[in-house]
């Protein structure tokens, strides 16, 4: 077969790795990690777009790197081509995976905040307070020169305040360690930000099972959704998190 995968960003690592040893021809278009930031609205947008482009390369099916993620993946519509995503409320049970292992995880250890390679290299949210503005505010992909040239000084420094607050009810860092890092420079940085804020630190092994099975083409209904051509993607508010609707 023939794939067209779009992905977030924070997945390059992994993502690039899976393809290496697929038995199946895999183009990928990565999108830029501060999507998430947009909101599901604009994510949907951007994404349903680069959806739409991919309708002129020979391929057999869309995949998606992408899980439920502030419903950004609700309302997207297959092309002529089926679209294929995994059943997954955010990217930590793509690293995890299982939904299963995540949501044990984060019912046992609540307070927990996550980091894994990409999500440092490309940018994670609160690790910049406002008056560090030579430093670069990585949860909007900008420096903060640049913040407040698009937004404004006021706009900027509310952005980036509220960027802080979401991050005061956590009391645990959880790096996901895939077996794809070059060395240990990601958790030696993980490990420095917990300090900093005073949290307590776990390294946690991730599992390349889902990301693998989805660019080799093994999507059973379990874990992912086959979207067929002209259906749309739709919240079950269930345990298989996303379905097909429309058609």
């Amino acid at each position: 077969m023939r794939l067209h995968l779009i992905s977030c960003e924070v997945f390059v690592r992994e993502i690039c790795a899976a393809i290496s040893s697929s038995p199946h021809t895999v183009d990928v278009r990565f999108l830029p990690k501060g999507l998430h930031n947009e909101g599901g609205k604009a994510m949907r947008r951007v994404i349903q777009q680069a959806i739409d482009d991919a309708r002129d390369v020979e391929h057999d099916a869309v995949l998606l790197g992408y899980g439920l993620c502030n419903n950004g993946l609700v309302g997207l519509r297959a092309g002529e081509k089926p679209l294929v995503a995994i059943r997954a409320h955010d990217c930590m049970t793509m690293f995890l995976g299982s939904r299963k292992k995540y949501t044990d995880f984060f019912f046992e250890n609540p307070g927990t905040y996550f980091l894994t390679s990409g999500w440092i290299e490309r940018g994670i949210s609160g690790d910049q307070p406002p008056s560090e503005k030579g430093r670069h505010t990585s949860a909007y992909g900008m420096s903060w020169d640049e913040l407040v040239q698009y937004y404004g000084e006021d706009n900027a420094t509310y952005l980036v305040e509220q960027v802080e607050a979401e991050t005061r009810h956590y009391s645990q860092l959880a790096y996901i360690h895939m077996g794809v890092e070059p060395d240990e420079r990601f958790e030696t940085e993980s490990r420095r930000r917990a300090s900093e804020k005073g949290w307590k630190f776990v390294r946690l092994e991730g599992n390349m099972t889902l990301i693998e099975r989805l660019v080799n083409g093994q999507w059973d209904d379990e874990d992912f959704l086959v979207v067929p051509p002209g259906h749309e993607m739709a919240p079950t508010w269930g345990d298989d998190i996303i379905k097909a609707v429309g058609g």
